[in-house]
């Protein structure tokens, strides 16, 4: 169930059947080591996303290529990044004019870790703007206990790891290049540390964790549960309602 395809015609319908809900995925376009191409953040979330869309009845906006990756910093070509600032008021415009279309229930599925702040900031901008619009930010590293585990399992600062070479080789693997694989290992150099490090100071090839462990048989197992997951925190939100109906719109 594609934005995209559908018509402004069916549109009003389609959202009716599920709690007038939509999904938003986030990517980013950004160096993922000598091993993996540029795209993979938006690649998984995208296809996450058409996975749910289609289980669930819920519309999946395009998803947004670009994302706020300033802390790979220039040292590696392949970066495309924009400031915390603009995807910001991006995302928040985008969420605006969803809602004159009839959305009331927007999921902002995030599939690159440090875009988790700046969907913040638009989702208080959103909700502040329009009272009956509900927002969830929802991080896909983090979706469940089992899938933060997956993620983190050979780097707590992980990039380009076993996870996401696993779930690459499994959903793209175009995008995996093998011979490479085994040589890519780069260890977390984080641990203990005060700061938040760009990833020049912290990797010598982009990477952190050790790709060398990925598989397709991992990674197609992993993805299973992402959509579960994913698919039953959409469903669960189609029908929730806030704690109190009160809106100050419509204050006496």
């Amino acid at each position: 169930m594609l934005w995209s395809d559908i018509t402004w015609t069916e549109l009003p319908s389609i959202l009716a059947k599920v709690g007038n809900a939509a999904m938003l995925p986030v990517g980013a376009t950004e160096q993922h080591g000598p091993h993996l191409g540029c795209g993979v953040d938006t690649v998984i979330v995208d296809k996450l996303c058409r996975e749910v869309a289609h289980m669930t009845g819920v519309p999946m906006l395009p998803p947004l290529p670009y994302g706020c990756s300033i802390g790979h910093s220039q040292r590696w070509p392949g970066t495309i990044a924009v400031t915390p600032v603009l995807l910001i008021e991006f995302v928040k415009q985008i969420g605006d004019w969803a809602h004159h279309s009839g959305v009331r229930r927007l999921f902002i599925v995030n599939g690159h870790v440090t875009n988790a702040a700046p969907l913040r900031c638009a989702l208080e901008m959103l909700r502040a703007t329009h009272d009956d619009l509900m927002v969830a930010v929802i991080n896909t590293a983090t979706l469940s206990e089992r899938v933060r585990e997956f993620h983190s399992a050979d780097a707590a600062d992980w990039h380009a790891n076993d996870a996401e070479t696993s779930l690459m080789l499994a959903i793209a693997p175009e995008g995996v290049r093998p011979d490479r694989v085994p040589q890519a290992d780069d260890p977390d150099r984080t641990c203990g540390c005060v700061f938040a490090h760009p990833v020049n100071r912290t990797s010598l090839n982009g990477v952190t964790g050790q790709p060398s462990l990925a598989t397709r048989a991992k990674g197609e197992a992993w993805f299973g549960w992402l959509v579960d997951d994913l698919a039953a925190l959409v469903r669960t939100g189609c029908d929730e309602v806030p704690p109190l109906d009160f809106s100050y719109t419509s204050r006496a």
